[in-house]
């Protein structure tokens, strides 16, 4: 008997990035709020891993040690292996093509959405589409996010250049071979300028997460006026579960699904 077809291969894609020291099926696990409800009906999501590999995070070991290996995108510890700055980029970008050709649907990508160092990520990737005014080097020249959701994601967006094409890096602007936030110290004093993004992108708060601060200079600074929208919950560092939390997600994922012509 034949099987049954996907029928969500023709929807629009949205790229899905994990947290550090997590991988894309934990990530899909920890989405699952997000996925129970109207969006999983318009919507592809795509969940890939990281290139590097990684101890756990902290905060999953307990829960989903058994979902070995782990992965991360950029360093955020020393002990992390050091790469110059265009070889951790040339191998990232390869890597996430690589990935997102492996995905067998057929819908264009619309948006990307990302937890943590996924979420600086997505900013990336926003970041450079709109430097570059066109496709992100090394993904397929059909890739055109229009729109991101950020949740927990902290300043500042990464240049991910492995041709030199922007050199040299702009202000307030990070580079790949680098500690990211905890280290940086060049800070926009506004949202104006080729720091921030033009692109909508909806920005998901815990208000008890301990690196709040960090999520909202992404917010703050990194966003052009009037083009971000914020959702605060009463959480920690983790993804949104109850209804009550997850719902004004859905909400502004689809609202700019359909400001963007998406829906």
């Amino acid at each position: 008997m034949p099987s049954t077809p996907d029928p969500t291969l023709a929807l629009p894609r949205i790229l899905c990035l994990h947290g550090g020291g997590v991988n894309g099926k934990v990530f899909q696990l920890q989405c699952r709020g997000l996925l129970a409800g109207e969006l999983s009906k318009h919507f592809r999501f795509v969940f890939i891993n990281g290139p590097f590999v990684c101890a756990p995070h902290g905060a999953i070991g307990t829960v989903y040690g058994d979902f070995a290996p782990f992965y991360r995108w950029l360093r955020w510890e020393p002990e992390h292996e050091e790469l110059d700055a265009r070889l951790a980029a040339l191998e990232l970008l390869d890597h996430c093509n690589d990935q997102m050709n492996a995905d067998e649907g057929t819908g264009p990508w619309v948006g990307v959405l990302g937890f943590s160092q996924g979420a600086k990520m997505a900013a990336n990737f926003l970041w450079m589409q709109e430097r570059l005014n066109g496709p992100v080097p090394m993904l397929a020249s059909d890739v055109r996010f229009r729109f991101g959701v950020f949740m927990a994601g902290s300043a500042p967006p990464v240049m991910l250049d492995p041709h030199g094409v922007l050199q040299p890096v702009p202000r307030h602007i990070d580079t790949a071979d680098t500690l990211g936030t905890s280290v940086f110290t060049d800070w926009p004093e506004s949202n104006e300028g080729e720091h921030s993004i033009a692109a909508p992108t909806l920005h998901v708060h815990g208000l008890r997460d301990p690196g709040i601060e960090g999520h909202r200079k992404l917010f703050r600074w990194y966003v052009k006026p009037g083009t971000a929208k914020l959702v605060e919950w009463d959480g920690d560092h983790r993804i949104p579960l109850k209804k009550s939390d997850v719902q004004p997600v859905v909400d502004g994922i689809l609202d700019m699904a359909r400001q963007t012509g998406v829906l």
